[in-house]
Formats: C-alpha cells, structure tokens, sequence
C-alpha cells in the first residue's frame, strides 16, 4: 500500500474492478470486426476479451467497446474456425 509520500509501486493492482476506469483504445494498430450474419453468438470471445471489451446484451454479442478493446485479437483467433465471424483489420490512422 502506498503513502501520500511515495508513489505506488509499478504493477501493483490495489483494487480490482479498475481497467473500465483507463480508456485504452488508443493503442490498437488492429480493430476487430464482427460478421453477424456467421456469428453464433457462442460468446467465446467475450469470454477470453482481457478487456472487458466485448458488447453482450441477452445472450448475444452485438458489438465493441472501442474504448476499451487493445486489438489483441484473442476474440478473432477465439472465433470457432468454421465459423470466423470475427476478423481483425488494421486500424486506420
């Protein structure tokens, strides 16, 4: 725990439930884009998003939180492979 004196340690989580509070979506070079026309709405991807970055709403994904989403494309390499119903493109500048 850190005092007003000395800033935090690097790397130490003092509370959990914080990453909504940091808008990352500034880094991605990749976006995800979702086909609803193959998804399944198995919602694998939601499941492995280390950002919380996948849109659910009554058991179907219908979308990106840009905000939040890094593009590391653990939602698109997640995807069943007969199905692909997510795909990363490059970011545009």
């Amino acid at each position: 725990m850190s005092d007003k004196k000395s800033p935090p340690i690097g790397g130490v989580i003092e509370r959990g439930g914080t990453a909504h509070e940091y808008t990352t979506g500034g880094w991605r070079k990749f976006k995800p884009v979702v086909d609803h026309e193959k998804c399944i709405n198995c919602l694998i991807c939601w499941v492995v998003c280390p950002d919380s970055a996948i849109i659910a709403e009554e058991g179907k994904m219908i979308g990106f939180d840009m905000e939040h989403c890094k593009g590391c494309g653990l939602c698109a390499s997640e995807c069943p492979d007969k199905i692909t119903a997510i795909t990363m493109e490059e970011e545009a500048d």
